[in-house]
């Protein structure tokens, strides 16, 4: 009797210890991911700013995220809101109602490069990156492709802009837009070899350009959030947790 109840005692310790091991590491877990969450949205909000890399606790969480649906959902949420509102617009007939699309992870996807920087928890390479960029493997963003397709089918003259340089990299971005589908657009602007524009500078260069084609009705993409607002009357954001533009 004294045995069985020594070997019920020990196996109660035994689960009692291993429950209380499984309760420390979910709590844990949970608030790792708690975190992930706050930081993630407090990016897309542009709370954080100037930020190199995603914190390291939170690759599995960016991956999840970018690799378990949840990104496409919620660019398929924006994007029917966008097709949407193309359909409300009456454009001016004139040939001067422009849109503006960031290229990088807006037009083309660099998960495939980012995956192996561990979803942006490693710096920012470039020149791995360049690398990557010369390749022409991005893939198209199937959302954003329908938008395009429609805006050009709705007679806008879409522009696409980029802060790869031009250079080096301009013919080769041109060949990897052109094989995922992105082709008839008026414009492709690359950063110059003597050239480097702030977010700010960018804004008041497209001011501009807004006077001479009657106005920019949309930026859609993720490197002009400082300034979009007050370019064009109706603004969009997508979702890009890998970006560090």
């Amino acid at each position: 009797m004294r045995m069985r109840e020594a070997i019920v005692l020990v196996v109660f310790a035994i689960c009692s210890k291993a429950a209380t091991a499984s309760a420390w590491w979910r709590s844990e877990t949970e608030e790792a991911a708690g975190y992930c969450l706050s930081w993630r949205m407090a990016v897309e909000a542009n709370n954080i700013r100037a930020w190199r890399t995603v914190p390291a606790e939170c690759s599995g969480h960016v991956e999840a995220y970018m690799m378990g649906g949840q990104y496409e959902r919620d660019l398929s949420v924006i994007v029917d809101s966008i097709c949407s509102y193309i359909d409300s617009i009456t454009l001016s007939g004139d040939g001067l109602d422009a849109w503006i699309l960031d290229v990088d992870d807006t037009c083309i996807s660099n998960l495939l490069y980012y995956r192996g920087r561990r979803y942006g928890c490693d710096p920012f390479d470039p020149v791995g990156f360049k690398a990557w960029a010369l390749s022409g493997r991005c893939s198209a963003i199937p959302d954003v492709l329908r938008v395009f397709v429609k805006l050009i089918a709705t007679g806008f003259k879409v522009f696409l802009v980029t802060g790869r340089d031009e250079e080096t990299l301009g013919q080769a971005t041109i060949r990897n837009l052109h094989n995922q589908g992105f082709f008839a657009y008026h414009r492709l602007i690359l950063r110059g070899k003597a050239r480097y524009y702030t977010s700010l500078q960018l804004g008041s260069s497209w001011q501009k350009k807004g006077t001479e084609y009657g106005g920019m009705w949309e930026i859609s993409g993720v490197i002009f959030k400082e300034s979009i607002q007050a370019i064009a009357p109706s603004s969009f954001l997508i979702p890009c947790t890998l970006s560090l533009d």
